[in-house]
């Protein structure tokens, strides 16, 4: 059963813990988040601090959520995998939990710069790691689920008149354990104290002006999308969409956050931004049409003979902490698609993957790629249209699914390029 998300721990009319501040009343509360990109050096984290402060002198209580700075976290990984094959046999696996104890450290980074560039313009800020704010997550390590953020911390400093700025991408587990929330963790970490506190709007700044009908780098023809319906963001996050985590997205979706995804470095007023909420103004039920084309490289398609049973297949995914998505499975078999996007390691998950089902088979070096929109399965003409411009190109998809969310194949990684601008061509910009 997936987690509920959970704005207040505190029941109607039980006392806040001692020494809590009231809150003040009037001010709006709004949560940024700034990405990797946007604090990857000290010029930069002095930006942010100017637009943190300007959201204060607007009469706003803000929040900031961060990322690590630039590729801190790729770099940590790296580190991370060096030591695990110190040993001189093959390379290990890092132990995730260790791995969480390791990349947890670049966001601590980054809030302590923010919180002391704020407090050197002047302005009062403190900041907190993600399990000094309340971030309560389940067991798992590397890709955790937020179960429940309990913001006392951060309300009383607020109430103080403080500006919090929050490690991003982390939290504590039930067992006081120290997680991380997956790749895009500081989008969800945003999106849940925006939904725990009850704020105006959560903020999403990253270096591009909000969400496109497709990659810019790799379809030059990319619309700019300036409002969006939250379940077809969802959907394109999953699938490879990088400027709102799926996760982050699903929050919103359930709490009603309105989401602002915009430019770090555009201080234009009026600059371009996407605006997403539960419904997008013009969302019906009977609106057909696609919105966007996504890809996502570094995936595997796994495939399982008949005679593997599924609940077996579960467990061994389970046991190696892998992600899966589009599982199709029946007395002859089936297929899914495992995402790598989470996984630290997958040469050694493949290899415990094998030990413990020796029949599957695993195609390597492929990438995904969907058109997401409304009503996709409505008719089968959006589908064979679909089918036909791949093959049109002699791109042969290796797996295909359809959704009303979505119609997506799995191509040779090199085809995702050509397949994206085709497909664009052909959804998008008529």
């Amino acid at each position: 059963m997936a987690e509920q998300p959970t704005n207040r721990v505190q029941q109607e009319g039980s006392p806040r813990e001692p020494g809590a501040a009231p809150a003040r009343p009037g001010r709006p509360i709004i949560v940024q988040k700034y990405g990797g990109s946007s604090v990857a050096d000290v010029d930069k984290i002095g930006k942010v601090a100017d637009r943190v402060v300007a959201a204060k002198r607007a009469g706003n209580d803000v929040v900031v959520v961060v990322s690590a700075m630039g590729k801190t976290t790729d770099g940590l990984l790296a580190l991370a995998r060096q030591a695990a094959s110190a040993g001189g046999g093959a390379a290990a696996e890092p132990p995730r939990r260790e791995l969480d104890m390791l990349l947890s450290t670049g966001e601590r980074v980054s809030m302590a710069l923010l919180s002391i560039a704020i407090q050197a313009r002047g302005f009062e800020a403190i900041s907190f790691t993600g399990s000094q704010s309340g971030i309560l997550t389940n067991d798992r390590h590397f890709d955790a689920r937020i179960i429940e953020v309990r913001p006392f911390r951060i309300e009383d400093e607020l109430a103080r008149g403080r500006i919090v700025i929050v490690a991003g991408y982390q939290g504590m587990s039930y067992r006081r354990e120290i997680t991380t929330l997956g790749r895009g963790g500081s989008d969800t970490t945003a999106v849940a104290l925006a939904a725990a506190l009850s704020a105006e709007r959560c903020e999403i700044y990253s270096d591009v002006d909000g969400v496109y009908s497709a990659d810019p780098r790799v379809v030059p023809d990319a619309r700019h999308l300036p409002e969006l319906d939250g379940a077809v963001l969802q959907e394109m996050a999953e699938c490879g969409a990088k400027v709102v985590c799926a996760q982050a997205v699903e929050w919103a979706r359930r709490s009603g956050v309105a989401l602002y995804a915009r430019s770090t470095f555009d201080a234009v007023p009026g600059a371009r931004e996407t605006v997403v909420r539960r419904f997008a103004p013009g969302s019906t039920a009977s609106t057909h049409s696609a919105r966007a084309i996504v890809a996502e490289g570094n995936v595997v398609l796994a495939r399982a003979p008949g005679g593997l049973r599924l609940d077996a297949l579960l467990r061994a995914a389970g046991e190696l902490g892998l992600g899966f998505r589009d599982l199709s499975f029946g007395p002859g078999g089936g297929a899914f698609v495992i995402p790598l996007l989470n996984v630290p390691d997958w040469q050694g998950a493949k290899r415990q993957l094998v030990a413990l089902l020796p029949q599957i088979e695993l195609d390597e070096g492929l990438a995904s790629v969907s058109v997401v929109g409304d009503g996709l399965t409505a008719t089968a003409s959006p589908l064979s249209r679909f089918v036909e411009v791949l093959g049109r190109a002699g791109i042969a998809p290796r797996f295909t699914v359809a959704s009303p969310l979505r119609l997506g194949a799995l191509v040779d990684a090199v085809d995702a390029a050509p397949a994206q601008r085709l497909l664009h061509a052909a959804f998008v910009e008529p």
